[in-house]
């Protein structure tokens, strides 16, 4: 099973406007502790591949083997034609899953988004096409953007580039009905991950700029009143951890026990692309993009660990 990776790389803090500010009381990604799984020296590199042991994953070390962008379909080709004469002296090879392909992306760097010291070679900072197709949309399949960190769909007929990887055990599993109460109905535990959440209309009832969904969510420790006073709010990997891509509208499990699911939630993950601005999750069919830290156009949701 692929790891699901928890937590960002992102080391650094931002105001609305982009200027860096010190990480201490900001309730901001960076603040928070690590995964203390990942290793400072992450990929065993080869000739012509590259281990990941945190996800099992092997990928090609060129990550550019096609040279150039294909349509879905011809993507699911060329790896046909890789498998067929064992490429780089291997086989199975497959475009990988969103979620496979988001376990690379950094939150720290950009222009690739990729781990610092990272051995890849040929990385493109553009689109690279996944297997996953859009649920609702199923002429569209989702790619990820190398270049900041993107996830969003596009037309199968469209051309994106090829990265290649294996992988010993299939895509992440998933657990049928992973939802449960906690036991002191302070939130709703996710026992996948760990995570504890609030329900979405406890840290805002409208729309909120980023530093408000900050706020509103420190608020909700104010409230506490002794019990349970680490709500925060989540970094991008939390949010996205809550997708299902088999369901839409929302893109979650359809046993979630959520209420009033709006269309989009703040993450505490500034994007090093353009400090003004953070990611997003947007809930229809579970995209991840940006949103211009000062505009009211996302809400806030808050979560803590166990």
């Amino acid at each position: 099973m692929v790891h699901t990776l928890l937590y960002t790389d992102q080391t650094r803090c931002y105001d609305e406007s982009g200027i860096e500010i010190p990480c201490a009381g900001s309730g901001q990604d960076a603040e928070f502790k690590k995964d203390h799984r990942i290793p400072a020296e992450r990929f065993h590199a080869m000739t012509d591949v590259v281990l990941d042991p945190l996800t099992g994953l092997t990928w090609c070390r060129n990550a550019n083997p096609a040279e150039f962008p294909l349509d879905w379909q011809a993507a699911h080709d060329f790896i046909n034609e890789m498998n067929g004469v064992r490429a780089f002296g291997r086989s199975g090879w497959r475009l990988p899953s969103r979620s496979e392909l988001f376990t690379l992306i950094s939150h720290e760097i950009f222009n690739p988004a990729l781990p610092k010291d990272h051995p890849f070679e040929n990385v493109f900072p553009g689109y690279y096409w996944t297997c996953t197709s859009c649920y609702r949309l199923p002429d569209q399949a989702w790619y990820i953007h190398l270049g900041g960190g993107r996830i969003y769909r596009g037309m199968k007929h469209g051309s994106y580039m090829v990265w290649p990887v294996i992988s010993p055990g299939g895509e992440l599993s998933s657990v049928e009905d992973p939802w449960s109460l906690d036991v002191d109905r302070q939130g709703i535990l996710d026992r996948r991950t760990g995570l504890t959440w609030g329900q979405p209309s406890d840290a805002a009832r409208r729309p909120v700029s980023w530093q408000e969904a900050l706020d509103r969510v420190k608020a909700m420790n104010r409230k506490a009143a002794g019990r349970y006073t680490d709500w925060r709010l989540p970094n991008i990997r939390e949010l996205e951890s809550l997708v299902d891509i088999n369901s839409h509208s929302p893109a979650m499990s359809p046993n979630h026990p959520f209420t009033r699911v709006a269309d989009g939630y703040w993450s505490s993950t500034t994007s090093v692309y353009e400090p003004s601005y953070a990611w997003v999750l947007y809930t229809l069919d579970g995209a991840i993009g940006v949103g211009y830290k000062a505009k009211p156009d996302f809400f806030a949701w808050g979560v803590r660990r166990r």
